[in-house]
């Protein structure tokens, strides 16, 4: 079992940055692909970002790429999604997920055993 805890989510003021963090227990952490999905009030859930177990390789929605980051350190059992240029449509509920499968990724959400509660972000307009 993999328990996820998000934070450092808030209220920011558009263009500004933020960084999420995603805590994990377990010691098999190294070992999963990890990501990040959101939801919007009113809307499904979607995909944002996705790493494999050593970063080597990520994948991001078109509407985040180049503006978020995802990131991981295997030592601290985190994963970060570092968003930058935030927007008012980033207004989410992030959630962090996880997957026992190292070398493949995927933006499906079926593909994640783990998902944490979510972190609030808002950015008003």
């Amino acid at each position: 079992q993999v328990q996820l805890v998000e934070s450092g989510g808030g209220l920011v003021q558009a263009g500004d940055s933020l960084r999420l963090s995603c805590a994990a227990s377990g010691r098999t952490f190294s070992s999963y692909s990890m990501g990040w999905f959101r939801q919007a009030p009113g809307k499904e859930r979607e995909f944002v970002a996705v790493m494999n177990w050593n970063g080597a390789t990520t994948y991001y929605a078109d509407s985040v790429k180049g503006r978020f980051t995802i990131s991981r350190d295997n030592t601290k059992n985190t994963v970060y999604l570092h968003m930058n240029t935030l927007k008012p449509e980033d207004t989410a509920v992030y959630y962090c997920v996880a997957a026992p499968r190292s070398y493949t990724i995927s933006t499906r959400s079926n593909f994640f055993d783990y998902w944490g509660q979510g972190t609030q972000v808002t950015v008003p307009s």
